[in-house]
């Protein structure tokens, strides 16, 4: 009989991305009952700039994840995820990789001499394990989004502009006026400051099959759409958001409309959307325009380096 492996941290780079697929599905599974997570959707998620360095894994024995955590730096916020497997080790897992990350983050507050906001996001409604980890280091529960998934064989109803509204494909000569949206919008998630790390986002998504779509009104920027198709015939909207100047106006749904018919042109069909608390008027409402077949509540908790 062989010793049974012990618990180590490691980089998520030596870690089989099979492996951190699973972790996801069986957290989604064990809370929802669903499991939606597919392999493009970690792709995306390993893909941000610093990754590497901030980022770890908790592994078991025969090398199965029982944890995993991930810091992303945006202006004067850090970004965490923590994802933990259900079960017994549940508890001690996120214990562990959660002291990893606040360890990090007193680190990058160091190097910039200032405290950060560190917000730790993507916890599902019914998760009773990481939000009990979380407040006892100090977190406090923040802004929470609206997870839905779409059908999409049934025919998106088409958008409805504004007068002198249009809707197309955002170019690299673009990039400016997503980003002044993007730092505007009413959206609670994590802002990336920089425009040369908001330009890297955008190639990424583009290299991986992603589109943006963007409004404008009487030629002014006024919101716009990240989409994302999967080779499962699934897909994503990454993200979405509306100058504050023009909510109210219907831009949001507009844009929700244009990115889902997009999908479909694509061949998808069923496509998972999340949408922060500011990025439509009345989310309440979509179940009466989109065929909504599940929905699910996702919280991000803060709090800062000082604390």
């Amino acid at each position: 009989m062989t010793p049974q492996e012990p618990f180590a941290v490691r980089r998520p780079a030596d870690v089989p991305l099979e492996q951190l697929v699973d972790l996801v599905r069986s957290y989604e599974e064990h809370i929802t009952g669903v499991a939606s997570c597919t392999r493009e959707d970690i792709v995306l998620e390993t893909g941000h700039p610093g990754y590497e360095e901030n980022s770890w894994c908790l592994t078991g024995p025969g090398g199965q994840v029982f944890a995993w955590a991930a810091l992303t730096a945006h202006d004067g916020t850090l970004d965490a995820a923590l994802t933990v497997r259900p079960g017994r080790h549940a508890e001690s897992a996120a214990r562990t990789l959660l002291a990893r990350l606040l360890d990090r983050a007193d680190e990058l507050a160091a190097q910039q001499g200032r405290p950060l906001t560190v917000t730790v996001g993507g916890v599902l409604s019914g998760d009773e394990v990481v939000p009990s980890v979380l407040r006892e280091a100090g977190f406090a529960s923040g802004a929470s989004a609206g997870q839905y998934t779409i059908d999409l064989t049934v025919p998106p109803l088409p958008p409805v502009l504004p007068e002198g509204g249009s809707i197309r494909e955002a170019g690299p000569h673009d990039l400016g006026a997503l980003h002044t949206v993007h730092l505007s919008s009413r959206g609670k998630g994590p802002k990336t400051g920089d425009p040369a790390l908001f330009d890297t986002r955008l190639r990424r998504l583009r290299d991986a099959g992603g589109a943006a779509l963007l409004m404008e009104v009487t030629g002014r920027p006024t919101g716009y759409i990240l989409t994302q198709a999967t080779d499962a015939k699934e897909g994503r909207v990454l993200e979405l958001a509306v100058a504050p100047a023009f909510r109210g106006l219907g831009i949001g749904y507009a844009l929700l409309a244009a990115g889902l018919a997009e999908l479909r042109t694509r061949g998808v069909a069923r496509a998972r959307v999340l949408l922060d608390t500011g990025d439509l008027h009345d989310q309440e409402s979509l179940g009466r325009v989109l065929t909504v077949q599940a929905a699910r509540t996702v919280t991000r908790f803060h709090r800062s380096t000082d604390d």
